[in-house]
């Protein structure tokens, strides 16, 4: 049995915004004999997330703490913790940070040491990972000539989450005014940009018999900002990172971690340039092994905004998945339903993954547009790949 304690302020800056409502999407991940720990904002929506999963028939704990003191994974002794990052990267040395470390030193400081990109290319380079021109600073203090770099490229915090910092530079211009307003005494690297729209995301998980390929999927990005992903991809370059992942584990690692990787085609020759780890779960986690409990062959997932701000009111009868066709509409990451957005899971091919979205953002933006044909709806056809 778990206990679950999936905040993530502490390893995400509050300007990315509702970052205490995220905290209920690892609900789906649970079974009923599991903890999980939920921000006691989402008790308005608690008895319409457990309506809609009892309806696509996903099983889940009822057994809820509502707050998120991390005190309970150490009263709860009996039950194996999951968290979303095992540390601390908004606040160095926090009470948090304390905490961890206390639980389980080990696993603590490899979650601190790669958890800096700085430190994750120095390492990529020592394993002779392929990577993207990447130049390392401790501070700004560290930057030689802004004319020597290559551009477009981009300014990254050494530490960051879900894009925050992060710039795209298209000149020396660019670079030192980003500089003197984000880089300050802050540890940051900045790497060119690589001629690619194609990105990917390999999930490891550490089991009792070592580390485990768990899915490879597409990225769906917004700008810098992980917008979604999209299973299955044609690239699953594990062999590449497994020499890494296997550090990692040696190290101390446990649970969930992932890779972000570029795919660079130049004609019929693919290349796979390393950009970094995120040693927790990160935004495909949770469709992930949601579709895996549900035997989904094919899906996609994006955060999508809504003109509602209660499960309660958005219809999705005729769109919420169905397990005898294998399509339809799972909401994953609920609580941000409240500052009016939700992530979903868009189970079937690619096409039905395309009319399930077109007919969802109808009902999250207006709620009067709900004159959908629910018998055409009700036809849908099995998921094939």
């Amino acid at each position: 049995m778990k206990i679950f304690n999936h905040d993530i302020q502490t390893s995400t800056h509050e300007a990315v915004g509702g970052t205490h409502l995220y905290s209920g999407r690892v609900l789906g991940l649970s079974e009923p004999g599991d903890i999980v720990q939920i921000h006691p904002a989402l008790k308005s929506e608690w008895q319409a997330i457990c309506d809609h999963y009892l309806q696509i028939g996903l099983s889940h704990s009822q057994n809820v703490v509502w707050n998120l003191s991390l005190e309970h994974l150490q009263i709860c002794e009996d039950y194996e913790p999951s968290v979303y990052l095992f540390g601390d990267a908004v606040h160095t040395n926090s009470a948090h940070a304390q905490l961890y470390r206390a639980m389980d030193a080990s696993w603590f400081k490899v979650v601190e040491f790669i958890n800096s990109k700085n430190n994750f290319m120095h390492l990529a380079q020592m394993l002779n990972m392929a990577v993207p021109p990447t130049a390392c600073f401790h501070s700004s203090d560290g930057m030689q000539s802004l004319d020597e770099l290559a551009y477009p490229c981009y300014f990254k915090p050494s530490v960051s989450d879900s894009g925050f910092g992060i710039v795209r530079c298209t000149d020396p211009r660019q670079l030192a005014a980003t500089l003197l307003e984000l880089g300050n005494q802050i540890p940051y690297q900045v790497q060119t940009e690589v001629a690619t729209s194609t990105f990917i995301n390999l999930q490891y998980q550490i089991t009792d018999h070592g580390v485990r390929h768990l899915l490879a999927t597409e990225q769906i990005l917004n700008g810098c900002v992980h917008g979604g992903n999209r299973y299955p991809t044609l690239h699953q370059p594990w062999s590449l990172f497994d020499p890494m992942s296997e550090w990692l584990a040696q190290q101390g690692m446990k649970g969930l971690f992932a890779f972000d990787a570029a795919v660079v085609q130049t004609g019929q020759t693919v290349e796979y340039l390393a950009i970094e780890c995120n040693p927790r779960f990160n935004g495909s986690s949770y469709p992930t092994l949601i579709a895996e409990k549900l035997n989904i062959s094919q899906w996609s997932s994006e955060t999508l905004e809504t003109h509602h701000h209660s499960l309660a009111d958005i219809d999705l009868q005729g769109l919420e998945f169905n397990p005898q066709t294998g399509t339809g509409v799972i909401v994953i990451n609920w609580g941000t339903v409240l500052v009016g957005k939700v992530s979903v899971l868009l189970a079937g091919t690619t096409q039905q993954q395309v009319e399930l979205k077109q007919h969802l953002q109808q009902r999250l933006v207006d709620p009067k547009q709900l004159s959908i044909s629910r018998q055409a709806l009700t036809d849908r056809e099995p998921a094939r790949i």
